[in-house]
């Protein structure tokens, strides 16, 4: 399934402009052209947080099966310590992912960023996984700590036959800030910010050693201006949410309000208020320098991860029309693949990159458990 291209394919796009009619009429050979010019895979496999469905997310064991499974891109959320060192964690809060009440329990509801990187790194980040999901539990989970960037560069770095990408986003940038600098400066300290040999050999690059080897992702407005300031030449995505922080609603009922059953089916009611605020969302992206969108996908089976449904075929066509984009999160199912790819996203952001790679007839060679027991988990 992955797609392949002449050179006379991105030429003819970009001679016509691609987001004009040549996307409405051939949108793949058209978006294709556009990944590549940027040096992006397409579709592209984003590996959310690693490979964590089978190992705790943002740790060694996810990042290192991610990669070793083939994954184009290891994405992660970047925060900031409190003593001025970058790390990977979703949540501002330490408790879901850690032993932070055990270890520190009369700081336990303070913010991650609230700990030095030594404090950090004295928490198991492991452990609940093995607790949450006993089915996928490892020993070698236990005591799994928090990462800094610098060590997901190393692993990255670390398969000589598949190098991926980092797809990085900006956590709660207004309590970081100058977290965009601090992320230019230890890219550009690692040598990141530009491609391993020169562009006359982009051919014979792996992603993570290309153009595209970094993506920089963030739901905030002020920080993609800010990361297109400190980073111009970096491709970057806007990601898209409805509500408090994103696009404005069609509705203005509450969660509790509703009467949905759940999360997910009231999420699945929400749309942005009308087409223009949408466009207008569009329109700021591509203005500030993003190559792209992250939208979100309502699940087929709805559960946790099921938000939004904002990849409807016009608002992808609205999207490629702009010669931009679309990755979209975070999709886990095979039925879920299939509906995205038929609507016309460019990227996945999954927690089951073995299941993704399988679906665009990618797989890995060897197993899940093979790959984990080879890096000693």
């Amino acid at each position: 399934m992955p797609v392949t291209f002449a050179k006379s394919t991105l030429l003819l796009s970009l001679l016509l402009g691609i987001g004009g009619a040549h996307a409405a009429s051939a949108p793949d050979a058209s978006e294709a052209a556009l990944a590549s010019a940027h040096g992006i895979p397409h579709p592209a496999v984003i590996a959310h947080r690693g490979a964590s469905f089978d190992a705790p997310e943002s740790t060694a064991a996810s990042y290192k099966l991610a990669r070793d499974l083939g994954a184009d891109y290891l994405e992660m959320d970047l925060q900031r310590s409190k003593d001025g060192v970058l790390f990977a964690l979703h949540d501002n809060s330490l408790l879901r992912t850690t032993d932070v009440a055990q270890k520190f329990p009369e700081r336990k509801d303070s913010p991650a960023s609230a700990f030095t990187l030594a404090e950090l790194k004295t928490l198991d980040a492991g452990s609940w996984f093995n607790q949450a999901y006993p089915d996928r539990a490892r020993p070698a989970y236990v005591g799994l700590p928090i990462l800094t960037l610098d060590e997901i560069i190393d692993i990255a770095q670390g398969n000589p036959q598949h190098k991926p990408g980092l797809y990085i986003e900006t956590k709660e940038p207004k309590q970081f800030p100058g977290i965009e600098r601090d992320l230019k400066n230890k890219l550009g300290e690692r040598g990141w910010l530009k491609p391993v040999v020169s562009t006359a050999d982009k051919g014979t690059l792996q992603t993570g050693e290309g153009k595209g080897r970094v993506m920089l992702q963030t739901f905030e407005k002020s920080s993609l201006e800010l990361l297109q300031k400190e980073m111009p030449e970096t491709p970057k995505i806007l990601l898209l949410w409805v509500g408090e922080g994103g696009m404005a609603a069609n509705s203005s009922v509450s969660f509790a309000d509703s009467g949905a059953k759940d999360k997910a089916a009231y999420y699945a009611r929400l749309q942005p208020r009308d087409k223009a605020e949408f466009m207008q969302w569009l329109d700021f992206a591509k203005a500030n320098g993003a190559i792209g969108t992250g939208p979100s996908a309502a699940l087929t089976a709805g559960g946790a991860q099921s938000y939004f449904d904002l990849i409807q075929p016009w608002m992808n066509q609205a999207t490629h029309d702009k010669g931009m984009l679309v990755h979209v999160y975070t999709l886990d199912e095979p039925v879920d693949f299939k509906k995205a790819m038929d609507v016309g996203v460019d990227g996945i952001f999954t927690n089951r990159a073995s299941e993704l790679l399988k679906y665009y007839q990618r797989p890995a060679t060897k197993s899940v458990n093979q790959l984990l027991e080879q890096n000693g988990y």
